[in-house]
């Protein structure tokens, strides 16, 4: 319930904001706090928690899957170099490597890239959450 109560002010903070007329940020703010004590905010609460718990886990896989991921990226992004001298020396074999990535990246499917974008960027708001909080670096 604490995940909760930490996420009225900053709601009601936003809607201060975005909501110019008094009467309409008055009844936005009683609908949040009606809201606060619904199976609905129940249910978002449990799906934050569970974000945070992975975030915080002591765990060395989920712990490491953000750095292993961009060090996949940045090694991708390095074989770009020797690709580059292969181009200039046999055009043919380079073009054949290249394909045969694009073929296989566009192979796997979009499920796939879409459950990778969904926990990526999950895990990514459960990390700037504890910051936010101060309790994460």
């Amino acid at each position: 319930m604490a995940l909760i109560e930490s996420l009225i002010g900053p709601l009601a903070s936003i809607i201060d904001k975005i909501i110019p007329d008094k009467e309409a940020r008055a009844k936005a703010k009683l609908e949040l706090i009606a809201l606060q004590g619904t199976h609905d905010l129940k249910a978002i609460e449990a799906r934050l928690s569970a974000i945070v718990a992975e975030a915080n886990s002591r765990d060395p896989w989920t712990s490491r899957a953000r750095p292993s991921f961009l060090y996949v990226m940045y090694t991708m992004i390095l074989f770009a170099l020797p690709m580059g001298v292969l181009a200039a020396f046999a055009p043919e074999s380079a073009g054949a490597i290249g394909a045969g990535v694009t073929k296989y990246l566009r192979g796997l499917p979009d499920e796939l890239y879409a459950l990778f974008g969904t926990g990526y960027l999950g895990y990514t708001a459960a990390r700037q959450w504890g910051k936010v909080k101060g309790v994460d670096a």
